[in-house]
């Protein structure tokens, strides 16, 4: 059987995930992992006596996704609206006679489906990690080379005072950090599903809970103490935890792209040949950006859509379990894309302190207005300081209108107004903030 391929190589895929991510995302790969649970299920029972270890080893040498074909299960999948139970069909006419009685023995179908699909997960976090902790390095570069570099900090759109560009990497890379956190926990936590018909295991009889916990050992997955065929929380926290990598690289991805902008020019991604036009021959467009955006803006969807087919009926769900597969799927490629290019963006990111600087002082002054009002404040109080600085903001020439206000002059000398007016003595505590940081990113290094 040839391996299905991966959403890489389709024309848009390649444009949303990654392919080393994507590897663990494709049929074969998802085929395996029900397989890997039925060969668990069978070891698991024979470990507790319940089947013939004779038979758990055919089952499990019958086993391997390439016997099998992905297209015609799924297309077998219609009838019984789902690919486990054609699987079982082919894979007990596969095995020897004496192992067909045996074969997914306790199980339904939800039992192998979750399991896989808890499977792939855990596969498929393991490459989006990796790309994870690069985009974290690498803004941990940034954070500590570019913590002297001023910048102007902006709220609500506008200009509002200084700051430096090493404390904006840093806080990319304490976001990073934190998803990366929530990932491991909800990692750590995925559990194998195995309850039967009902949640009961009465096809097992007293040995279920033994099965049921080796089964998962064999899987390398969490033990759940009791079967969550409706109980969807493992799902959810995988949602939250894969929604919330996205919105952290969807905001370095906003970030970048704004910087980016001609009319402020303060940082360009790297890359040769990268971000050209069809028609525009001098463009060079932020595309891991925009990339990573349009990943960032899909999340929250697939998120609501797990969430929203979490509320479900009684012991087994009618159509709630079967909309979480596919969504599931789509929030691990596009989060998988979406990580391997911010790390490639942040780590060719180009960062221009002259323009930054430029940027800063274009306002002449203004950005330290809150500075200037400060020196004031021991004299006058905060709010009178406040409404003096702000008047001689209206006026041109910042610093001008400050030289020549008799209010203002009355209290401070022209070299405290030029002190008032340098940015790197209104910096508060960047530089400390960019240490923490930098601290929390070597916690999580071996």
């Amino acid at each position: 059987m040839k391996p299905s391929s991966s959403r890489s190589d389709t024309l848009l895929g390649g444009l949303s995930g990654a392919p080393d991510v994507d590897t663990a995302l494709t049929d074969t790969s998802l085929l395996q992992a029900m397989l890997d649970a039925e060969a668990a299920l069978a070891r698991a029972a024979a470990d507790c006596g319940v089947l013939p270890a004779s038979a758990a080893q055919a089952i499990a040498a019958h086993c391997r996704a390439d016997r099998y074909d992905p297209t015609s299960l799924g297309r077998a999948a219609d009838d019984t609206g789902n690919p486990v139970v054609p699987l079982v069909r082919e894979l007990t006419a596969a095995v020897p006679e004496h192992a067909r009685p045996w074969v997914h023995l306790g199980a339904t179908s939800q039992d192998i489906l979750d399991t896989a699909l808890a499977l792939v997960t855990r596969r498929a976090t393991e490459p989006l990690l990796r790309h994870l902790d690069a985009a974290a390095d690498a803004a941990a570069r940034l954070a500590d080379t570019h913590r002297a570099t001023v910048l102007v900090a902006r709220t609500l759109g506008q200009q509002a005072a200084p700051t430096t560009f090493g404390l904006k990497a840093a806080g990319w890379l304490v976001e990073l950090l934190e998803v990366r956190a929530r990932l491991l926990r909800a990692r750590a936590a995925l559990p194998a599903q195995l309850g039967g018909a009902v949640g009961t295991l009465a096809a097992l009889e007293s040995a279920g809970p033994a099965v049921s916990e080796r089964y998962a050992e064999h899987l390398g997955l969490a033990a759940s103490p009791l079967p969550w065929h409706t109980r969807r929380q493992p799902v959810l926290d995988q949602a939250a935890a894969i929604g919330g990598l996205l919105a952290a690289t969807g905001k370095v991805a906003v970030d970048v792209g704004l910087l980016a902008r001609t009319e402020v020019g303060e940082v360009a991604e790297g890359g040769p040949g990268r971000g050209g036009s069809s028609a525009m021959p001098h463009k060079r467009n932020p595309v891991d950006s925009v990339l990573v955006t349009a990943a960032a803006r899909r999340g929250p969807g697939l998120v609501a859509t797990l969430f929203t087919a979490a509320v479900q009926e009684h012991e087994r769900a009618a159509g709630d379990w079967h909309a979480e597969w596919e969504p599931l799927l789509d929030l691990l490629h596009v989060a998988g894309g979406a990580t391997a290019r911010c790390a490639r963006m942040l780590d060719g990111l180009q960062v221009r302190p002259e323009r930054m600087r430029a940027n800063l002082d274009a306002s002449g002054g203004l950005v330290l207005a809150e500075a200037v009002a400060a020196r004031l404040a021991p004299a006058l109080g905060r709010g009178a300081a406040r409404d003096l600085v702000a008047r001689a903001a209206t006026r041109p020439a910042f610093r001008d209108a400050l030289l020549t206000d008799p209010e203002i002059r009355a209290h401070l000398s022209e070299r405290e107004i030029d002190e008032a007016l340098d940015p790197y003595g209104w910096l508060g505590s960047a530089d400390g903030f960019v240490d923490r940081a930098l601290a929390a990113h070597r916690g999580t290094q071996p």
